[in-house]
């Protein structure tokens, strides 16, 4: 909104320092910092208000170290980060973009669903919270919404070369006939195509009507294939970053990683000259979403101070479902999604080990007619407690595996 304003007064009253808000790079660092002021100081009187009305955390008996001290401690700490992400985006960024206005709904719907399986939780005192199946249905929900818009907006294109005697193909079209030329000459067009980032291959692009091309007609379907994985990913994800969430501290920290990585992958894939010299896809418009994202990291990084350990706030469902959405959205956005099983790679292990042990688990008992696990305890981080690790120590080694995970999937930027 503030963008809008001040670019107002230049345009109609050209006052002196309003030129500075067309800057992304000062958009960016704004709302870094209102991020973390909001979530400390937000947070600091959301904790108090939770503590007051006993809003806290029923622990399960599971056997682990120092479980039973968390009993009662505030839980819907999630709306911290919520509120930290959403203000500075509203304040900082060009709203009606289509990327910005993707990422809120993500931001918000999720946040939604998260909001009534603790409020069921908390209020209702029913410990299952919200049915699965109406968590699944709201994932499935959002990712319809997302792929159906990034498949047919015409606002979300791709910038291709026009090269010479080579046409589109049937599920690819032109959006405006204006052409880009670079300084050595090329010529780009912007072109609805669906494609993404693939890592170790020639020219890093993968067309996902490939995957259904050998089928004679089937490529004026690819919206169908494309909008199902879009789903998938978003749901993944989401119940990964869910699933992660057992620890103080823990989808916190690797979440503002994962953000930073995104972070960096949507600056460069949104800047034409960042992105021709990397060799990479150029996304007009897309640079707008660095924004969101500096919003994103600075309210994880604000939430962490009451997060970490020993936890004075729990984020629960109202705050690990978003950030799992908004880091797929975010991925999916940015045609990084790919990527994900690398970026994500903590969320990605700790659902496996989940779906490892029930699967063994379920195998072992009838065969057997006893269950048999894998790991001490699943998710991940529970079978490293069961071994006799601080949890501290878990959280923190879990952030570096993330760092390193982020680190090379950036790499893979130059690696052909």
């Amino acid at each position: 909104m503030l963008y809008y304003l001040f670019n107002y007064l230049k345009t109609e009253f050209n006052y002196t320092g309003t030129g500075m808000w067309q800057y992304i790079t000062f958009r960016v660092t704004m709302a870094l910092l209102l991020s973390l002021v909001i979530s400390l100081l937000l947070g600091k009187r959301i904790v108090h208000y939770l503590q007051r009305k006993q809003i806290g955390e029923t622990i399960r008996d599971l056997g682990l170290a120092g479980e039973q001290t968390k009993k009662g401690t505030p839980t819907m700490g999630g709306l911290i980060i919520l509120s930290a992400i959403v203000i500075p985006t509203l304040l900082f960024a060009r709203v009606m973009n289509v990327y910005i206005l993707l990422i809120l709904l993500s931001t918000i719907w999720l946040g939604l669903i998260g909001f009534i399986d603790d409020y069921i939780k908390v209020f209702k005192k029913n410990k299952e919270g919200l049915a699965g199946k109406f968590k699944i249905l709201g994932q499935v929900g959002l990712g319809l919404i997302i792929g159906t818009t990034l498949y047919f907006n015409d606002n979300v294109v791709m910038s291709r070369e026009v090269m010479t005697g080579k046409k589109l193909a049937p599920y690819e079209r032109v959006i405006s006939s204006t052409e880009r030329i670079t300084e050595d000459g090329h010529k780009f067009v912007d072109v609805k195509t669906p494609i993404t980032t693939i890592p170790f291959v020639k020219n890093h692009e993968f067309n996902y009507a490939k995957l259904i091309s050998w089928i004679p007609g089937a490529e004026k379907y690819t919206y169908l294939l494309y909008i199902l994985i879009v789903i998938v990913i978003i749901v993944a994800v989401s119940n990964g970053a869910n699933l992660t969430d057992g620890l103080d501290g823990l989808a916190t920290g690797v979440s503002a990683v994962i953000g930073i990585g995104l972070g960096i992958f949507a600056y460069v894939s949104g800047n034409i000259l960042l992105a021709e010299y990397l060799n990479i896809m150029y996304i007009p418009n897309l640079g707008e979403l660095s924004i969101f994202i500096a919003a994103f990291v600075g309210a994880c990084v604000g939430f962490l101070w009451y997060n970490a350990y020993p936890a004075q706030v729990f984020m629960g469902d109202t705050g690990s479902l978003a950030l799992g959405g908004i880091i797929a959205s975010l991925a999916i956005i940015v045609r990084k999604e790919l990527l994900l099983p690398l970026i994500c790679g903590v969320f990605f292990v700790e659902s496996l080990s989940v779906m490892i042990q029930v699967t063994y688990f379920k195998y072992t008992k009838r065969k057997y007619g006893e269950g048999r696990r894998v790991f001490l305890m699943s998710p991940l981080h529970h079978h490293y407690q069961k071994l006799g690790y601080h949890e501290s120590k878990i959280a923190v080694r879990f952030w570096i595996v993330t760092v390193m995970c982020v680190v090379f999937a950036i790499a893979t930027l130059k690696m052909r």
